[in-house]
């Protein structure tokens, strides 16, 4: 007999998670309305490029003097895109001194990518 033990699951543990959540069940309202404000606010160019540039700026986080340079936009317009990235629940930010400070915030992000993920059957090429 093998030295190897079967984990016998308890009734009340909860099964383990194995497909995005599109593909076990449909959206309830609720959740398709906050992934969909967050999609609609990576929808516009310049946010999802501000994203990135937060993303992978040393760190993990970048002050808002970092952010403006790359862009052929103003400022104000600037912000107005990271509120909504805020709003969206897809970027924190802190005032330190005269400088605000953006980071990504990753459960947002895995929301986003576990939505996507489609479990893949082997040999299919779909």
């Amino acid at each position: 007999m093998s030295n190897l033990e079967l984990k016998v699951l308890d009734q009340d543990e909860a099964p383990a998670v194995c497909c995005s959540p599109m593909v076990r069940e449909p959206l309830d309202e609720e959740t398709a309305v906050d992934l969909a404000r967050m999609f609609k606010a990576l929808s516009d160019p310049v946010r999802l490029r501000l994203l990135s540039l937060i993303a992978s700026h040393e760190g993990g986080e970048a002050c808002v003097c970092d952010l403006t340079g790359p862009f052929d936009v103003s400022q104000p317009t600037i912000s107005h895109h990271l509120k909504v990235l805020r709003e969206a629940g897809l970027v924190g930010s802190e005032r330190r001194g005269t400088w605000v400070y953006y980071w990504v915030l990753p459960t947002a992000l895995a929301k986003l990518s576990s939505l996507l993920q489609a479990p893949v059957a082997e040999g299919a090429s779909r």
